[in-house]
């Protein structure tokens, strides 16, 4: 992977790119199929990705794949680990779990570990950071021409998940962002009053 980054054009109005956005909304990962994104359209939608705000450089997140049969043996261990919890529910739901990563031919965890926070750059607008890398990464997908959607879950917060899922002792979970071809549209949902919610000083 080495897309090399160019220098910006000065903003000219895109009424696509307005489009899209006013449209934007996101995929369901039950109803994803494959195929998934190709190695070069992956490429270039990690690239896009980590095209974020991100104060003073430090990218305190990674992200990594989960792809092919890496998805079922991630998920026999969340299955594993339901079970120990729940172990008197049905087998209809342990095999649920066990197909968390299957339901899209595509996973992106997103990872963040907030860094140097005592020279200027709160947490907090480090943890931003990562959620815009998981939006980023929606966006690129959906521009691609295929449906995604950020998810979190259990296992996010699950400390015996850690090590299955790649993290390390100071990384928390920022999303999983699930990636492959709808097969349904997705479904219109209510969204906020601008009067609601802006406030406009002039």
């Amino acid at each position: 992977m080495g897309m090399t980054d160019t220098a910006f054009p000065l903003p000219t109005r895109n009424d696509a790119v307005l489009d899209f956005l006013s449209n934007r909304r996101s995929n369901l990962s039950k109803a994803m199929s494959e195929p998934g994104p190709s190695e070069a359209e992956l490429e270039r939608i990690l690239t896009i990705g980590m095209r974020v705000p991100d104060h003073r450089k430090l990218s305190p997140w990674r992200i990594t794949v989960w792809q092919g049969a890496a998805r079922a043996r991630i998920g026999e261990t969340l299955r594993a680990l339901y079970v120990e919890d729940n172990p008197d529910h049905p087998q209809e739901r342990q095999d649920f779990e066990a197909k968390r990563f299957l339901r899209a031919p595509l996973v992106l965890g997103v990872y963040y570990a907030p860094v140097d926070c005592l020279r200027g750059t709160p947490k907090w607008e480090q943890q931003l950071s990562a959620g815009a890398v998981c939006f980023n990464l929606c966006l690129a997908a959906q521009a691609s021409g295929y449906g995604a959607q950020w998810l979190t879950e259990w296992y996010a917060y699950d400390d015996r998940a850690r090590d299955a899922l790649g993290l390390n002792e100071e990384e928390d979970v920022a999303g999983f962002i699930h990636i492959g071809t709808p097969t349904l549209n997705a479904s219109p949902r209510a969204r906020p009053d601008l009067s609601d919610i802006v406030t406009i000083n002039s």
